[in-house]
């Protein structure tokens, strides 16, 4: 109990933990299509999935908030009572109910119930035994594990436990009393680079709002389960990290049929169409407030039917779609947007007709999404091309057959045919621009201007002259009139790299232009009007940034329409082959030499390396190679790499610090903000490093 006594710093975190654990919970909870009920201590409903919906023949709202026997006959409400005592005093319970849905015909429904998992918040699990079949038998046909029961906890930001509900006791088989303190590690099977893959999951989860990934982890008795793991950053009404949620479930018997989904997905890579997005549509939860006139007319309900709360994204699909649905709805817990695919909708008439969908996350909680919607009525269903073939030119170089870059592809090309603002987020080195060039050669404009501008390259002082203009005589120097970058990306894209290093007092107007599609020249006063579609990259965390008061958050929301996240080289090792032999051959051609074989123990090698400058750093690397290459084959200077992690793992840490400090600084060109980003350090505690360490220029530039 000692460890809990230096918790005494998480007091925000016991007092609102379970709130937004709750949140989070909800997020997940509601989109099965397994009917599921969340309950208090009295049987009253908090929550409701998707499948409890269609189960009792209600709009979820119209189930969430009434007592569970509201559902039962007269004769059947003193046993469900009976069911309460007993699931509260076994925290488990497993039976039959008698429930009438909206149709008033009396059912059979299996339920099973875990107390608890949240304090005064249960699980009921249920199935109906027609719809079940004949042939059903719960020995050989029983719920899934990942619906029954799910263990849900609380991290201090060190990833110690702070709090452990009991659907964690049920899954790990550790009593709270031997957790709280602990590091979150000793749940996790014993790995060389455990800690690591820790750290960088809660940097990710700080930075992003969330994090899910999946893997094994360990049970108190040694045996190992597949675990879907959703963390979830807490922070105070100031933006202060103060801990993370956790929602974790058992996998092990869904971890198969998902893969296989995934790669029968992957197998049906949609072709882009001549014709633009149909529609575009939003909602909270399953509810659809929100979609353009092209989604309405597409599925064939009028605006009166939206305002009046008609729409309901489950009701629009068919229930052979329903394990894409949820795939998607997994996709998009674990990175943000799901991966495009191919499904159906179902019009207001009963008729159905194919789609491309692609959904991104808003917001976790409460569960806010997006949705861009392709009519594929009119599209070309001759053979496809095979997923080996190369990317074609719309990609440029984005090279590589991953999942990871796939995604990336596919967002492309859902978002691409569109209006919608575009935010690429990413490390330095992952392609950020050529996703932004892809994103216009593969949009209506591809034949109008593409205009950049750095950011970062640029002078404070001069930045928004650059974006806006400004008139002769405007300031000290100005003699003639200047065309600002939103000017000449008229009728185009304009694609601002480094996005978060815009001053604070610039952001306003950046804003204003962004809303009104208009702007005056510096020190002019004529409105000009402008049509431009912007298309922004960033390694930097806005989010902190925004908590740090740097970042203007109604500016962020605004470029943050359809976020893409270019994955780190190391994310996607299978590629790296595909890369050395892409860039070797580029650069052999460039060079006028002939190398035709790369020794396996150098390509062992690279694929080794974690390449903190990722693809441009590997790029770099092999140019050199080339040029260093006298023979037919590739050769690379690879002591370079391997004494770069002797020095990761060698010397007094002093030393080491030192080192890496300096490695990230010549990899950020010597910008220090730049630098402190990667670091995940403000910059002014990146300078007293450098100072308390001897750090100079002149080692930056060695």
């Amino acid at each position: 109990m000692s460890a809990l006594s230096e918790l005494q710093a998480t007091g925000w975190l016991v007092e609102n933990g379970p709130r937004e654990l709750e949140l989070l919970f909800r997020a997940i909870v509601y989109h099965p299509s397994a009917p599921i009920l969340v309950t208090d201590d009295n049987g009253n409903t908090r929550e409701a999935s998707v499948g409890a919906g269609k189960l009792l023949g209600l709009p979820r709202e119209k189930i969430i908030g009434r007592p569970v026997d509201d559902f039962a006959p007269p004769n059947f409400k003193p046993q469900i009572s009976e069911l309460w005592k007993a699931l509260q005093e076994r925290g488990e319970q497993a039976g039959t109910l008698r429930l009438v849905g909206s149709d008033a015909r009396p059912r059979e429904v299996e339920y099973t119930g875990k107390g608890n998992v949240l304090p005064v918040r249960h699980i009921l699990v249920l199935r109906d035994k027609a719809a079940s079949g004949a042939t059903h038998h719960p020995d050989t046909d029983p719920i899934p594990a990942w619906v029954q029961d799910y263990a849900l906890y609380l991290l201090d930001i060190q990833g110690h436990v702070a709090a452990w509900y009991s659907g964690a006791e049920r899954i790990y088989r550790y009593q709270a009393r031997e957790t709280l303190g602990r590091h979150v590690s000793f749940l996790y099977p014993g790995e060389d680079t455990l800690e690591f893959k820790l750290q960088e999951q809660f940097k990710r989860a700080a930075a992003e709002g969330h994090f899910g990934t999946e893997g094994w982890h360990a049970r108190k008795d040694g045996s190992r389960f597949w675990a879907n793991t959703i963390t979830m950053a807490l922070k105070d009404g100031d933006g202060e990290l103060q801990g993370f949620a956790r929602v974790v479930r058992d996998f092990s018997d869904r971890h198969e049929r998902d893969e296989k989904l995934r790669r029968s997905r992957e197998r049906t890579r949609p072709i882009p169409l001549q014709s633009t997005v149909a529609g575009v549509v939003s909602g909270e939860f399953d509810r659809v407030p929100e979609a353009n006139d092209a989604f309405l007319e597409l599925v064939g309900y009028s605006r009166e039917d939206l305002l009046a709360g008609r729409l309901n994204w489950p009701d629009l699909t068919p229930p052979e779609y329903a394990p894409l649905d949820e795939l998607a709805h997994e996709d998009s817990l674990r990175f943000g947007a799901c991966t495009p695919f191919e499904k159906e909708l179902v019009r207001k008439d009963g008729s159905h007709v194919p789609v491309l969908v692609a959904t991104a996350v808003l917001k976790l909680c409460p569960f806010r999404w997006i949705t861009f919607v392709q009519d594929l009525r009119g599209r070309d269903r001759q053979e496809r091309i095979d997923d080996d073939v190369e990317p074609g030119p719309d990609f440029e170089e984005i090279v590589g057959t991953s999942a990871a870059l796939r995604r990336v592809q596919r967002q492309v090309e859902v978002v691409a045919p569109t209006d919608a603002n575009v935010l690429i987020l990413g490390e330095t080195g992952t392609g950020k621009e050529l996703v932004a060039r892809a994103i216009h050669r593969m949009s209506p404009r591809k034949n109008q201007p593409f205009i950049t501008l750095n950011c970062a390259a640029i002078p404070t002082g001069l930045l928004e002259s650059e974006l806006f203009g400004y008139e002769r005589g405007a300031f000290t120097g100005a003699l003639s009139q200047k065309i600002g970058r939103f000017e000449m990306g008229h009728r185009g894209t304009l694609f601002l790299d480094e996005v978060g290093d815009i001053p604070l007092d610039l952001q306003p107007k950046l804003l204003r232009a962004l809303q009104e599609k208009a702007f005056e020249r510096l020190g002019g006063t004529k409105t000009i009007p402008i049509d431009v579609r912007l298309v922004a990259a960033t390694n930097r965390n806005l989010t902190q940034m925004m908590g740090d008061k740097l970042f203007r958050s109604d500016l962020y929301y605004r470029l943050k329409v359809f976020p893409i996240t270019t994955p780190p080289l190391r994310d996607h090792p299978e590629d790296i082959p595909i890369l050395v032999r892409h860039f070797t051959k580029k650069y052999a051609a460039k060079m006028g030499r002939q190398i035709d074989k790369i020794p396996a123990d150098t390509m062992r090698a690279l694929v080794g390396w974690q390449w903190p400058g990722n693809v441009r750093e590997l790029e770099n690397f092999i140019e050199r190679s080339v040029i260093l290459s006298s023979g037919t084959s590739l050769r690379a200077p690879l002591a370079e790499i391997r004494q770069g992690a002797a020095e990761a793992t060698g010397g007094t840490l002093e030393q080491v610090e030192r080192d890496h400090i300096v490695r990230v600084l010549r990899e950020s060109g010597g910008v220090v903000t730049t630098a402190a980003t990667r670091l995940g350090l403000h910059r002014t505690t990146l300078n007293a490093m450098m100072r308390k360490l001897g750090i100079s220029r002149k080692d930056i530039s060695l």
